[in-house]
C-alpha cells in the first residue's frame, strides 16, 4: 500500500510538472509572437486564466485514470465522482477558453475599422455585424457546453437517446412555441448582414427621429434625439417600413423655410446667405446653400434654404443656426417681409 501511494505522489509531481512546463513554454511562445504581432498580447490577457486552469484540470484528469483503484475497491465510488467532476469541470473551463479566443478574434476584425471618421458607413456596419456575431457566439459555445456537460452523465445520455427517437415531433413543438423568439432572432441575423440598419444609423420610426444604438439577436434600441429609448423588436424593422437617413452614406441635405411677405427681397436674402454658412464654421461641409421661393399662397411667401452638412446631428444644429441668422437678419434688415395678415374693411 505504501508503494501505491508513493507511486500516486510521484506521478501527481510529475503531472503538476508537466502541466507547469506547458504553462511556461506557451508563455514564452506568446511573449515571442506579441514582440512581432502586437495582439497576441491581448489574447494572452484574456486566455490566460481558462488556459492555466484548462491544462491543471487535463493534468489532474489524468493522473487521477492513471492511479484510479480496482473498480472492486471501496473507493471506486469515490474515484468515480472525482473523475466526472473534473471532466465537467474541464469541459466547462475548454468552453470559456473557446470563447476568449472567439471574442479575441471578433474583437480583432472590430479594431481594424475606425468609427471616428465622418464618414464611418463601412466601419458602422462591420460594427453591427460584429456585436451581435458576438452575443451569437456567446449563446452558442454556451449551449454546446452545456449540452457536452450533461452528456458526460450516464443517466442523461439515456434519457437523450430516447428524446432524439422523438425529435421529429419536439421540433415541432418547439417551432410553435417559440415562432415570435425566433421570428425575432432570425430578423436580427437579417439586420446585421443585410445591411438595411446599422449602428449609429439615422432613422425616423414611429414618428420619431432617433439613432441606432444598440442591435440584439432580439431587439433593436433607437436613442431618441431627446435621450428618450425606444425599444423595438427586430421584426419590425423586416415588415414595418422606417426612413433610414444614412444607409449609404453620412452627408445629408437639409432644408429650412421661412413663411415671409410679398415685399421680401429675395436676391438680398440670398446676397447674405453665404455670410451665414461661413460663420456655421464646420457645421456646414461646403457643398449645398441655395435659396428657393417653393410657394406664394395663402398670402405669405415660402422661401426655402438648402443646406448639407456631415451627419445628422450636425446639420440639425446647422439649420439651427441658418434659422436664427435669417429671422434676425430679416427682423433687422427687412422688417416690411416680416408675415401680416392683411384686412379690407368695406366703408359699406
Amino acid at each position: 500500500m505504501a508503494v501505491t501511494w508513493t507511486n500516486a505522489l510521484l506521478a501527481a509531481g510529475s503531472v503538476l510538472a508537466g502541466a507547469l512546463a506547458v504553462i511556461v513554454v506557451t508563455h514564452l511562445v506568446v511573449r515571442l509572437l506579441a514582440r512581432r504581432w502586437p495582439p497576441a498580447s491581448r489574447l494572452a490577457h484574456s486566455a490566460r486564466l481558462p488556459f492555466r486552469a484548462l491544462v491543471l484540470l487535463l493534468a489532474v484528469s489524468g493522473w487521477v485514470a492513471g492511479v484510479r483503484p480496482d473498480p472492486s475497491s471501496d473507493w471506486a465510488t469515490w474515484w468515480d465522482a472525482g473523475a466526472l467532476s473534473l471532466r465537467v469541470l474541464a469541459i466547462g473551463t475548454g468552453g470559456w477558453l473557446l470563447t476568449a479566443v472567439l471574442l479575441f478574434a471578433e474583437d480583432l476584425t472590430l479594431g481594424r475599422t475606425r468609427t471616428d471618421v465622418r464618414d464611418n458607413r463601412l466601419a458602422r456596419r462591420v460594427r453591427t455585424q460584429v456585436l451581435l456575431v458576438r452575443r451569437l457566439t456567446i449563446a452558442l459555445v454556451t449551449i454546446v457546453t452545456i449540452g457536452a456537460i450533461l452528456f458526460s452523465f450516464p443517466a442523461v445520455r439515456t434519457i437523450g437517446a430516447s428524446v432524439l427517437a422523438s425529435a421529429g415531433l419536439i421540433s415541432v413543438v418547439a417551432a410553435l412555441a417559440a415562432q415570435s423568439m425566433l421570428a425575432n432572432v432570425f430578423a436580427g441575423m437579417q439586420l446585421a448582414f443585410n445591411d438595411a440598419v446599422k449602428v449609429d444609423d439615422a432613422v425616423i420610426v414611429e414618428g420619431e427621429w432617433g439613432t441606432i444604438e444598440e442591435i440584439t439577436l432580439s431587439y433593436v434600441v433607437v436613442r431618441i434625439w431627446d435621450e428618450r429609448r425606444m425599444i423595438l423588436p427586430s421584426t419590425y424593422f423586416t415588415t414595418t417600413p422606417f426612413q433610414n437617413w444614412t444607409r449609404k452614406n453620412s452627408e445629408l441635405m437639409g432644408s429650412v423655410e421661412l413663411d415671409l411677405d410679398w415685399r421680401i427681397g429675395v436676391d438680398a436674402l440670398r446676397e447674405h446667405l453665404p455670410s451665414v454658412m461661413e460663420r456655421a464654421g464646420e457645421m456646414w461641409d461646403r457643398r449645398v446653400s441655395h435659396v428657393q421661393v417653393t410657394g406664394a399662397v395663402n398670402g405669405w411667401v415660402r422661401v426655402r434654404i438648402l443646406v448639407t452638412s456631415y451627419d445628422a446631428p450636425t446639420l440639425y444644429d446647422l439649420r439651427c443656426h441658418v434659422r436664427e441668422e435669417l429671422v434676425a437678419w430679416v427682423r433687422e434688415q427687412q422688417p416690411d417681409a416680416l408675415p401680416v395678415q392683411r384686412l379690407l374693411l368695406d366703408e359699406q
